[in-house]
């Protein structure tokens, strides 16, 4: 079990105003991203396990309140009502078992994890993310590899006991409780625990005070021994008490980053050289709007120099055209060639499909008595040869060729 495998769980609080932002993120409704490693052609490959259907996040929560599923009663306007829970595990733990198809059972059991912490009608969203680039991992793998990863938007409800007060007209009822709230608290979800020994005594500080545990550490725990549960192995715990298992991947991507960087300053600065050189032959947008000058008689009249620059840029790009035309044509040509190997291999493995169902009982023959089969098949053969050996061909006189045509016509 590598070291370098290790899960994380960790929740982010989101207000009514923030939470539209996320929810863009979180659901793929940007034209564009920050995180520029984020592929959109691949984001039919993201896995919903929950989704609000056409509300957004907040439509969604109205929706609870008005149906009395939950409460915001008391809270302010700019509360934290929503906790954005990822749940992750680091992008090699799954390219060393399997990827894509490892991912979506990973993720549909912490998917399961998540409904335990918040209950089930109050998660919002759940979306695996399968589409951001892992940059490091695609240069170590030479292929494209992409960050598997559990975004989870809910509701942290807490059951809140109304209590009759003493302005209730039935004294018995005074201090009983009238009504269970599903109020939405932040606070109160994620307390942090009391730590206890194996005794269940109470841990104590060097004051004498009794420690805890944060609750996002106990987050962590649970989260881990759930995933072991269900049957998966192989990454360890973040560890405890610190952003270690952060910074960890971070440093790394910072430390290949700063590879590239080195890499891209080298051939920035060599390209600077051969720029200082050809740029007479290209221009900007700007220089050739300011390259020539109107003259009293409305004609234009350029310098020698832009006249040059313009020139050599006017064969350039009637270069670049035709060049563009002859792979537009190859591509189409490819492209229909593709299409016609797609229907060989469709009717080859058709072909192949019939031939080895007609084989079946040979084979099956084969696997269940193979010496018996290989000397009825030799037997077989040796008769073959003998009868080909006494077979006599004589050929075919002319007049008799030409009655056998005639026949053929007939027929």
């Amino acid at each position: 079990m590598g070291k370098e495998n290790f899960s994380v769980a960790r929740v982010e609080t989101r207000t009514r105003s923030t939470v539209g932002k996320f929810e863009r993120h979180i659901e793929r409704k940007n034209e564009s991203y920050e995180n520029m490693n984020v592929d959109l052609s691949r984001t039919h490959w993201n896995v919903s396990y929950q989704g609000c259907g056409e509300q957004t996040y907040n439509e969604r929560l109205d929706e609870l309140v008005a149906a009395g599923t939950v409460s915001l009663k008391g809270l302010k306007p700019d509360a934290k009502v929503f906790d954005e829970m990822v749940l992750d595990v680091n992008t090699e733990y799954f390219e060393q078992r399997g990827g894509y198809e490892y991912a979506c059972r990973f993720y549909e059991a912490a998917f399961h994890f998540a409904q335990r912490v918040y209950g089930e009608g109050n998660i919002i969203s759940a979306v695996m993310h399968a589409d951001e680039l892992n940059v490091a991992m695609t240069e170590k793998y030479g292929r494209p590899i992409y960050h598997y990863h559990l975004h989870v938007m809910a509701l942290p409800v807490v059951d809140k006991e109304v209590r009759w007060t003493k302005r209730c007209k039935n004294p018995a009822l005074v201090g009983t409780v009238k009504e269970v709230i599903h109020q939405v608290s932040h606070s109160k979800k994620w307390k942090s625990v009391k730590a206890v020994d194996e005794d269940g005594k109470p841990i104590l500080n060097s004051k004498g005070k009794p420690t805890y545990h944060a609750s996002y550490s106990v987050l962590q725990d649970q989260f881990f021994a759930y995933m072991k549960e269900a049957g998966f192995e192989g990454f360890e715990r973040g560890e405890r008490g610190s952003t270690a298992e952060h910074l960890a991947s971070l440093g790394y991507k910072i430390q290949q980053d700063e590879k590239r960087l080195s890499v891209l300053e080298k051939k920035i600065a060599s390209e600077q050289g051969r720029y200082q050189q050809t740029h007479r032959a290209f221009m900007t947008f700007g220089e050739i709007e300011q390259s020539g000058k109107k003259t009293f008689t409305g004609k234009y009249s350029v310098s020698a120099e832009d006249y040059e620059k313009l020139t050599t840029l006017a064969k350039q790009s009637y270069s670049a055209v035709s060049e563009s035309k002859r792979l537009r044509e190859e591509n189409q040509s490819l492209t229909r060639r593709i299409w016609s190997l797609q229907s060989e291999v469709a009717q080859l493995q058709k072909a192949l499909a019939e031939l080895t169902e007609r084989c079946r009982p040979y084979l099956e023959a084969v696997k269940a008595a193979p010496k018996a089969v290989k000397e009825f098949m030799d037997g077989i053969l040796e008769k073959f040869k003998k009868q080909e050996k006494s077979i006599v061909y004589e050929p075919i006189a002319p007049s008799d060729k030409r009655r056998h045509k005639s026949r053929d016509r007939e027929r």
